[in-house]
């Protein structure tokens, strides 16, 4: 069963899982107009292959260490790092330890990926 997205003005928390990264899943957070929040979850070792978003994004680590590919090379995110991607910039992330990221997606008019 699919869980609610957030709704104008509710607070959602992207605290820090904790112990509870381990077992925790990917969630979509927010899905509105030309905009999409979630939450990535990568266990270490896990990876998302080389792939692009027709629009901007931002990846901003929450918790854990994720080598971040992109044609610039390889930069590890450690919590509190944040970068932007410009539209159709092809990325890779690999978690090196349990990660999860706040993902920010600019959508196509809308509301299409």
């Amino acid at each position: 069963m699919a869980l609610p997205h957030a709704q104008s003005g509710q607070i959602v928390s992207v605290r820090p899982l904790g112990h509870r990264l381990p077992e925790a899943i990917t969630t979509a957070i927010l899905k509105a107009g030309q905009l999409e929040v979630m939450r990535v979850v990568l266990p270490v070792g896990k990876s998302m292959k080389e792939h692009q978003t027709p629009g901007e994004a931002t990846v901003q680590c929450i918790e854990g260490v994720v080598e971040f590919a992109s044609e610039d090379g390889i930069q590890q995110l450690h919590p509190g790092d944040f970068v932007h991607l410009a539209p159709r910039a092809l990325h890779s992330l690999k978690a090196v330890e349990h990660a999860s990221l706040l993902v920010t997606l600019c959508l196509q008019a809308g509301g299409q990926r």
